[in-house]
């Protein structure tokens, strides 16, 4: 088993990039599917976030307006601070989880997690978790073209969401290996069997302890 961290900025095209892997017989674990997963009604990080919120995040289906809890977070230090502290730690839990079925394969796991640098960072998640870092790199004005084109952003909204980011250089400085996504899809593809071969030549992942 070999894990590699995938990461980059908001619009950078990582959903893309871990398809491509998956294409090509990769195993995905989705942080961000994962924190989707746990925030449904009647999962206890629902219920935390419910608590913590209020039903001003509750949409009339009772799901979770995730875009009302980022416009909360978004300019508000201690709100984000207690959002990660409900979220987070079941999170981390179950990645560890999922890492440890793929124990004894051969198999390459893409561990996809938005915020992996900023973590790092941070002190956490411990860097032992992954054997190599994968960084999609997108310039600003094209991921900003992207978010606007395809999500929905105005531009002003999506240049504060990437600047609220850890800058690009610093994702560019901590990663093992790099993969350009300012192009054609073509161009993208093209890059895909140099990451599998540099996955191949990493050292096997341990077995992360739970946390």
């Amino acid at each position: 088993m070999r894990v590699i961290g995938l990461t980059g900025g908001i619009g950078s095209g990582k959903s893309t990039v871990s398809e491509r892997l998956v294409a090509k017989g990769a195993v995905l674990i989705d942080a961000d599917a994962i924190v989707k997963e746990m925030q449904q009604p009647g999962e206890i990080v629902y219920s935390d976030i419910v608590s913590r919120f209020g039903n001003e995040v509750v949409d009339t289906d009772g799901s979770l307006l995730r875009s009302a809890i980022a416009n909360i977070v978004f300019n508000d230090k201690g709100a984000l601070r207690d959002l990660n502290q409900l979220v987070h730690p079941p999170v981390n839990k179950e990645i560890r989880r999922r890492i440890r079925n793929e124990v004894g394969t051969d198999n390459l796991v893409v561990l996809d997690i938005p915020l992996l640098i900023e973590g790092l960072l941070e002190g956490g998640p411990p860097r032992y978790i992954v054997s190599g870092i994968l960084v999609v790199d997108t310039p600003v004005d094209v991921a900003a073209q992207r978010l606007v084109a395809y999500r929905g952003f105005s531009e002003d909204d999506a240049r504060a969401r990437m600047n609220s980011q850890v800058p690009r250089e610093k994702r560019l400085e901590l990663a093992d290996f790099v993969i350009r996504n300012d192009g054609e899809p073509s161009l993208l593809d093209e890059q895909i069997p140099g990451v599998l071969t540099w996955a191949s030549q990493l050292i096997e992942t341990p077995a992360t302890p739970e946390p």
